[in-house]
């Protein structure tokens, strides 16, 4: 495709060998200076797409540039994902990082604070579109000379998230001429309205594919089943190992995260928690954490998607405001984030709409990686899974069977588990989840950069704060953790009492590095030993003798 030197070297230590389809559809007219359009699903490669002429055509003009300017900026409708998007292009730039400078300004610090690094004036600015926008009124930040190239990520997005006005007021402090990218998993009326704000003679790329990926590559279930049965089936599925591999939970509130985590706690899982009362920095480094393999299970909050798609009522709209912080409106955690490697998205909570599902089941199976889709559904939700079959059938040409397969899951198999979830729910009560979401903000002030001058400043209101009333957990106990045999379906028996054997034998084997020799018995004779290995394989014909003779 004719890239700079320095490019390719990034793409080859990324280990790219061919462009995807949009990739290679977009890329050509992208170099030609025409405005774009991209309809591509969800980890198709739309960011790469766009990044790398980006940076392209910056090496090019920065040959013949008299002066430093701000020349590229890319608009995405969250801070997680402006976070994912710095991230990428640094990867791009490996090669070329002296000569083109990105940074990303969605962090919600003092915009002073971020005044001397725009005043160095990079190349390449990532923001939200509010965000932007105040450091425009703030005059740090002047686009109206030097911008030549503007990036919608997420487009279908950017008017959902409220950031209709500020679009419109940054285009008025923009130069006229200057060239567009617009990226989006769907193509609905907000994208054709920005289209007509952004866009000029713009080049449509819809590419002839499903918004998921084939049902060779993605594997869809549903099952049916009401409020208490989800728990039950959710330990099951967990303890018995049905589920593997990193996993995504999807419910539709802050209270259902947390409701969920303490429930997963009792049964010795671990998991932890995405949503939007959560600083950036926090929500980005629990990201970096499960994509690192330090956590296995994420519940995420997708109330963003929920509030925006349900008209509040009268009676919601005057009730009294929330106890807790303000809900972050630049979040969004179904939308665009590239998890790594997650083999199976649980939708818990079912999505308000099809393109809520779209995003939310988009986390797995991307590139060519197998993946997994599991959907509760209750009685009430019959109408949210008619809207998305019929969405998802409608790009098949309305031909075939359902897009989504039964869970095939004998309730009563499972009904050990459904006694046990029952009284593990009763023990996570209103006020331990009131709690639970008072202990994170507690630890987010103590951990909060901020505040730091000012606990220095104030340590008795440190130590206050320290040994403040103490937090209740819910009470855990062993027997939830413990799977008997007695309560494990018939036909998983053998596989957990082998499970069993492989984890005691793991539990025994001594650490690398260290001696296998302890107390003049060696770990050898430990196994052999029948009250410390609980294996027992008979007496040998030797011992036997020795016994008669005895």
């Amino acid at each position: 495709m004719g890239f700079d030197d320095r490019i390719l070297e990034a793409i080859s230590k990324l280990g790219w060998s061919q462009p995807t389809p949009i990739q290679e559809k977009a890329i050509p007219l992208a170099l030609q200076g025409k405005d774009i359009l991209a309809r591509a699903r969800t980890g198709s490669g739309k960011t790469a797409a766009y990044a790398i002429v980006v940076i392209h055509k910056l090496l090019y003009l920065k040959q013949t540039a008299s002066e430093q300017a701000i020349r590229a900026v890319i608009l995405t409708p969250s801070k997680e994902l402006c976070s994912q998007t710095y991230r990428s292009i640094q990867g791009l730039t490996s090669g070329c990082s002296r000569d083109i400078k990105c940074v990303d300004i969605s962090p919600q610090v003092p915009l002073a604070s971020q005044r001397p690094i725009l005043l160095e004036k990079p190349d390449i600015v990532v923001a939200t579109p509010s965000r932007l926008l105040a450091h425009i009124r703030a005059e740090n930040i002047h686009l109206k000379d030097s911008l030549e190239m503007l990036v919608v990520d997420e487009a279908d997005l950017v008017f959902s998230f409220g950031y209709e006005a500020d679009v419109k007021e940054l285009l008025s402090n923009f130069p006229k001429i200057y060239q567009a990218f617009m990226m989006s998993a769907t193509l609905g009326q907000d994208v054709n309205t920005l289209k007509k704000l952004v866009l000029h003679n713009a080049v449509i790329l819809k590419l002839e594919e499903s918004q998921l990926p084939e049902t060779s590559q993605l594997n869809q279930y549903q099952i049916k089943c009401e409020e208490g049965d989800k728990f039950a089936l959710t330990a099951a599925l967990l303890k018995l190992n049905l589920i593997r591999g990193k996993t995504i939970f999807f419910v539709n509130s802050v209270n259902r995260c947390y409701l969920l985590k303490l429930f997963l706690e009792q049964f010795g899982v671990r998991a932890c928690i995405l949503n939007s009362e959560l600083p950036v920095n926090s929500r980005c480094h629990i990201v970096n954490q499960f994509n690192d393999g330090l956590y296995d299970y994420i519940i995420a909050a997708d109330e963003a998607v929920a509030e925006a798609s349900t008209p509040k009522s009268l009676s919601q709209q005057k009730s009294k405001p929330s106890r807790f912080r303000k809900r972050d409106k630049e979040y969004g955690v179904s939308r665009g984030i590239d998890f790594y490697n997650v083999s199976n998205v649980v939708n818990f909570d079912f999505p308000q709409n099809a393109d809520a599902y779209i995003h939310r089941v988009g986390r797995t199976a991307r590139a060519d990686n197998p993946g997994t889709a599991l959907s509760f559904v209750s009685i009430k939700d019959g109408d949210k899974l008619k809207e998305v079959e019929a969405v998802l059938l409608g790009e098949a040409g309305g031909q075939g069977d359902s897009v989504f397969k039964p869970y095939n899951f004998r309730m009563e198999e499972i009904e050990g588990f459904r006694y046990r979830s029952k009284d593990a729910l009763q023990a996570v009560t209103r006020s331990a989840i009131q709690e639970a979401r008072m202990k994170d903000i507690k630890q987010e002030i103590f951990n909060s950069s901020k505040l730091k001058s000012y606990f220095d400043d104030n340590p008795h209101d440190l130590q206050a704060l320290r040994h403040d009333k103490p937090l209740h957990s819910v009470k855990t106990t062993k027997e939830l953790k413990h799977v008997p045999d007695y309560i494990v379906p018939q036909a998983l028996r053998k596989q957990t009492r082998n499970n069993k054997v492989q984890s005691a034998a793991r539990s025994q084997r001594p650490a690398a590095g260290k001696s296998t020799t302890k107390g003049g018995r060696t770990f050898r004779k430990r196994m052999a030993d029948p009250l410390k290995s609980f294996q027992f394989a008979g007496l040998s014909d030797t011992k036997k003798k020795k016994k008669q003779n005895k």
